[in-house]
């Protein structure tokens, strides 16, 4: 295996020279790189919100509205094809889905049947769609009353065209907005995300995009004066709106519509040449233009309404017709919300209302800070590895050094090549995976050195060692990648980046750690010809370790018991602090512009705001401050209302560096999808495991799994760290980690299961623990000097996972010797064995399990 032709190392240096290519661009400036030549590859990491700053929102589209439209245009259509039939006909209206009209001549029915067909006419769905669909259903049981509903297929198909324009008029709204690389796309049934990179305004975005912008030019009603239309009941045909002064003034308005949004051609903000005004300039395009010149004319005196999503913006008097197709909208703009109008209605109406069910907001000054946090702990967490590998190995940790660069580079051009989005988390992964990815080189290399002592030769027992370790690394590995895959598919956000990060590192572990370190080594073997394997400047485990860890059993498992108890009881009885990813809510990261914050006066002045629970607590540095607000019961447009309160008491005082919006109807979700993914990753381990190894070994690692998930909860009840997406990501880590443990002691229980056919299995459990027990403890090392230097140098934002991460591997690393292995003899792995180790007395007494 040591033997390498000038081919494959000519093609393995070609991979890492195109690494190292790759990954270069990302440590020079845009504008450096703009100035090289064509040929060069330029292309860059793409940085999450959470680094770069901007918003990520999630819309949802109001099935109520397209309902309640499609009724409203049915009941038009009812009246207009009834008359034009002269079909007498009384009752006409709806309810919920359904709207009915009672034909007072029965003779008529049939006739009225027929004038009415064309509302329960198929329409065509697309090729993919099943051709055509019936929107509307007609029940005519009740004598001389029909009844038309919209059928489940019906709201389908208009909530999936809905959704399909709305994401063009949003995408039209965005990209006027010059924003750079913003993503506009569908997500599930009626939702959209949006995520707009570099952002600096968030609440422009937010009423740019949520606002429907249904334009109309409707008639004033002066038949009655509006006070008594209020009082009594507007005239038939007309209805009360409001405007949007303040106070509001309400007008009488006629329901016919002049002209719509649909017909105009052009939307743009300029100044009236008069008063010097901001104000919009519009073009009717040619049918617009001719209905509106038509309507002007027959109204010469009177006062028509510029109605904007049912308010009123103006109501101008007619004092001439206007037959020119072009006209002006003022009202009390300023030059920003003038042109805000002007792009609404350029980009068009939405069909339906789209609520903020999900915001997250992050400012470009936060982004820094968590940039240069991230390269700080990566810096710090990579000399610390690089330090100890080198003191645990000499010169073959040096040489595993030059692999981890390696790595590390491939990681970031691979990011780089895929134009994957690097997140805080995402940093976090690379970070995790450097103290990971000596997994691997420390097993071989431990492996090197337990052949060496066997009497082996040094190129043997390199040979050997690489050989011997191979299906070990791959195990392993497969278990965490099972666990990173089910987080990538049910993750979502910066938890998504830290899946595609840690994923990466697992699968170039395997070529940095085996095929390049394998390289390395045999360059050096060919050229030094050693006599002996090199020294390490420290010896961690002593070789020839024999502790008696399944004397112990009985007194671990009783502990770990007693602690799992504990934990359970703890989740029932003590409310976690769920973050507002499951419990639904607001969480504003506010800086004070000067000074410390003063958290009194903040509790004081949001408290008078009437939003409910209220949680502020330092954050980090003096001037910063976590502001919490519960869910609101008034629904997802309450949560909105919250950060527009908060932001307008706090603003003048304090920097708004961070916002988390999470409606109850994704809070509910997102708990769904955390404990499907738990589950999801622990079956698909089981069955891994059992496919490798036997049932015993399956169960023995899921029990153990369980126990760390089990710990890893009650640490979070026990400190009050806030639970939420990244602590999930941190546990389904947690689950791979652990197993990575498991595994490499399983790998050599069945290794020394076929050496030793007779021997008892404690004292086999014991001679692999041992026997693995210096890789045990060096990966542990080497993971939790990377993870320390997160815990201390990543900041506040990512610390509640970082904390659970080394609690995890500390315990993941207790259970893989405590939990695991000792649960082999409890399922009786080799029962006679097993037996009659029990029978042998030990100090008079004998061994029972």
């Amino acid at each position: 295996m040591l033997y390498f032709s000038r081919l494959k190392m000519i093609l393995i240096w070609l991979a890492v020279a195109i690494t190292v290519i790759l990954a270069a661009p990302n440590l020079f400036p845009a504008s450096m790189l703009a100035q090289l030549p064509n040929w060069v590859p330029k292309r860059q990491m793409t940085l999450g919100l959470d680094l770069q700053g901007g918003s990520h929102i999630l819309l949802q589209m109001d099935q109520n509205d397209l309902t309640k439209a499609q009724l409203e245009t049915a009941r038009d259509e009812i009246r207009t094809l009834l008359r034009e039939a002269k079909i007498q006909y009384t009752g006409l209206g709806g309810t919920g889905r359904t709207v009915q009209v009672r034909i007072t001549d029965p003779t008529q029915i049939d006739a009225a049947k027929n004038a009415l067909k064309p509302l329960t006419a198929p329409v065509a769905a697309g090729l993919f769609s099943g051709g055509s669909i019936q929107e509307m259903a007609l029940d005519d049981s009740e004598p001389g009353v029909l009844k038309f509903t919209v059928t489940d297929a019906g709201i389908k198909f208009r909530t999936s065209s809905a959704l399909a324009q709305s994401i063009e008029v949003v995408e039209r709204r965005v990209n006027e907005l010059g924003t750079t690389e913003p993503i506009v796309q569908r997500q599930g049934d009626d939702r959209i995300l949006v995520q707009v990179p570099g952002l600096q305004d968030p609440q422009r975005l937010k009423e740019i995009i949520g606002q429907t912008a249904k334009l109309t030019f409707q008639m004033v009603d002066e038949s009655m004066p509006v006070q008594d239309a209020i009082k009594n009941r507007p005239p038939s045909g007309s209805s009360v709106l409001y405007s949007q002064d303040d106070p509001p003034v309400p007008y009488l308005i006629e329901n016919r519509v002049l002209v719509s949004g649909e017909d105009l051609a052009k939307a743009s903000a300029t100044y009236d040449s008069r008063t010097n005004e901001p104000v919009v300039s519009f073009t009717f395009n040619s049918r617009g233009a001719t209905r509106f010149g038509q309507a002007t004319a027959a109204n010469v005196g009177k006062r028509f309404a510029i109605i904007l999503d049912n308010q009123v913006i103006s109501a101008p008097q007619i004092r001439e017709p206007i037959l020119g197709g072009s006209g002006q909208i003022s009202g009390n703009f300023t030059a920003e919300s003038a042109n805000d109008l002007a792009v609404l209605l350029r980009a068009g109406a939405l069909p339906a209302k789209l609520t903020v069910i999900e915001e997250r907001t992050v400012g470009p000054g936060l982004g820094q800070d968590s940039i240069h946090a991230g390269k700080v702990a990566g810096v710090i967490g990579s000399i610390l590895v690089v330090a100890f590998m080198f003191v645990a190995y000499g010169f073959l940790g040096f040489l595993a050094n030059i692999a981890l660069a390696v790595h590390v580079a491939m990681i970031v051009a691979v990011l780089s090549l895929l134009g994957a989005t690097l997140t805080l988390p995402g940093i976090a992964g690379i970070v995790l995976t450097i103290g990971m990815a000596v997994d691997s080189n420390v097993l071989i290399y431990e492996r090197i050195r337990e052949e060496r002592r066997a009497g082996r030769s040094v190129i043997q027992s390199i040979d050997t060692g690489f050989s011997k370790a191979l299906a070990t690394i791959v195990d392993s590995n497969v278990t965490s990648l099972i666990a990173t895959v089910v987080l990538f598919f049910l993750g979502t956000g910066p938890v998504k980046g830290f899946a595609i990060t840690y994923a990466i590192g697992i699968l170039t572990t395997v070529f940095t750690a085996f095929t390049f370190t394998r390289m390395l080594v045999s360059i050096w073997l060919r050229r030094a010809r050693p006599k002996e394997l090199p020294r390490a400047p420290v010896t961690f485990i002593p070789p020839g370790t024999k502790i008696p860890f399944m004397g112990i059993r009985r007194w671990t498992f009783a502990l770990s018991s007693l602690l799992s108890i504990l934990s359970v009881i703890g989740f029932l009885t003590i409310d976690i602090n769920y973050g507002i990813d499951f419990k639904g809510g607001s969480m504003i990261e506010v800086q004070s512009k000067k000074g410390e914050a003063d958290l009194g006066d903040i509790r004081k002045r949001l408290s008078e705001l009437n939003i409910g629970e209220i949680q502020v607590q330092q954050f980090g540095a003096p001037n910063d401050v976590l502001i919490r607000v519960g869910t609101q019961e008034a629904g997802e447009n309450a949560e909105q209302t919250v950060i527009d309160k908060v932001r307008g008491e706090l603003q003048d005082q304090y920097d708004f560096r961070r916002v988390e919006v999470v409606g109850p109807t994704v809070s509910g979700e997102l708990a769904k999808q955390g404990t499907i993914a738990m589950l999801i990753a622990l079956v698909g381990i089981l069955l891994y495991v059992w496919f490798r190894f036997e049932w015993q070994f399956a169960v023995g690692a899921i029990i153990a799994t369980v126990h760390d998930v089990v710990m890893t909860i009650g640490f979070f009840v026990l400190t009050g760290l806030e639970f939420n997406q990244s602590s999930l990501a941190a546990i389904l880590t947690i689950i791979g980690y652990s197993l990575n443990d498991t595994i490499v002691v399983y790998d050599r229980v069945r290794e020394d299961l076929r050496r030793y056919k007779k021997m008892p299995l404690p004292q086999l459990l014991n001679n692999a623990i041992n026997e693995t027990l210096s890789r045990t403890t060096l990966t542990s090392v080497t993971t939790i000097l990377a993870l320390l230097a997160l815990v201390l140098f990543g900041g506040e934002v990512i610390r509640s996972f970082t904390m659970a991460m080394l609690f995890g591997v500390v315990f993941g690393t207790y259970s893989s010797i405590f939990i695991a292995a000792p649960l082999l003899i409890l399922f009786r792995l080799r029962p006679q064995a097993a037996t009659e180790e029990e029978k042998k007395p030990v100090n008079g007494k004998a061994l029972t399990t």
